[in-house]
């Protein structure tokens, strides 16, 4: 490693722990990804039928699929192919199977390209801001988080997995929140999910965009059901 690679690490290390934090204004804490309604149901009641609920979603859902949009992204980024990353960013922005699921990405990731810009300018995020603006796309979180953490040299092996991470934590958060379950109880989910976060990031580092699809059917109902759920307290 070169003394430019040790300079460049920590920083690299601590903007991707300040972008993935609970404390990046990105508003995450107001989604819950349809699991309000699937405690409401009871599909969700304690650890064990939410770490199942999750594991579903990351493996076969919306998290596998967020995973390749990321990768996707990241590649794109990583060779500076603008054409590539516009396609992607569209691809990703129609890839939603409700409409609380669109909501739910295009104001985080809104919230974090803006807060991106101002504090940890880039040009190909100034470049990817002004395309989607142009051709009416909406952000997509994981297309965002992905350009940015290959343009700070993050290696995708560990950018990726610390994203679907903070992907099932968010969830777990509001699982701990609705069930409701203790704060160990929460911890404990997240380290049993730990081995389909890495096994998923690996995944998604041997494929493409032609392998996107989901069979969470589950998880999308949750989301349409919830959009007239009668008492909410999230969003999605």
């Amino acid at each position: 490693m070169s003394d430019e690679q040790c300079e460049l690490a920590p920083f690299a290390l601590l903007r991707q722990q300040s972008w993935l934090s609970p404390a990046f204004p990105t508003g995450s804490y107001s989604y819950s990804h349809g699991i309000e309604w699937a405690v409401e149901a009871g599909d969700i009641h304690n650890r064990k039928s939410l770490v199942d609920w999750l594991e579903a979603d990351l493996c076969y859902g919306s998290g596998r699929n967020e995973a390749i949009f990321f990768i996707e992204a990241w590649r794109s980024a990583t060779e500076d192919d603008c054409g590539k990353l516009l396609e992607i960013a569209e691809v990703a922005a129609a890839f939603r199977g409700t409409s609380e699921f669109a909501l739910e990405t295009s104001q985080q990731a809104a919230s974090c390209l803006a807060t991106l810009r101002r504090v940890w300018p880039d040009p190909l995020l100034e470049t990817l801001s002004e395309l989607i603006s142009k051709f009416r796309i909406a952000p997509v979180l994981s297309v965002v988080l992905g350009v940015r953490a290959a343009k700070q040299d993050i290696p995708a092996t560990l950018a990726l997995p610390a994203f679907l991470q903070s992907y099932v934590a968010n969830l777990i958060t509001a699982g701990v929140r609705l069930v409701p379950l203790g704060q160990t109880d929460g911890q404990l989910a997240i380290a049993e999910l730990e081995s389909a976060v890495l096994a998923v990031a690996a995944q998604a580092q041997q494929a493409t965009i032609h392998d996107l699809g989901s069979v969470g059917f589950m998880v999308d109902l949750a989301s349409a059901l919830h959009e007239t759920q009668y008492t909410r307290l999230f969003r999605s």
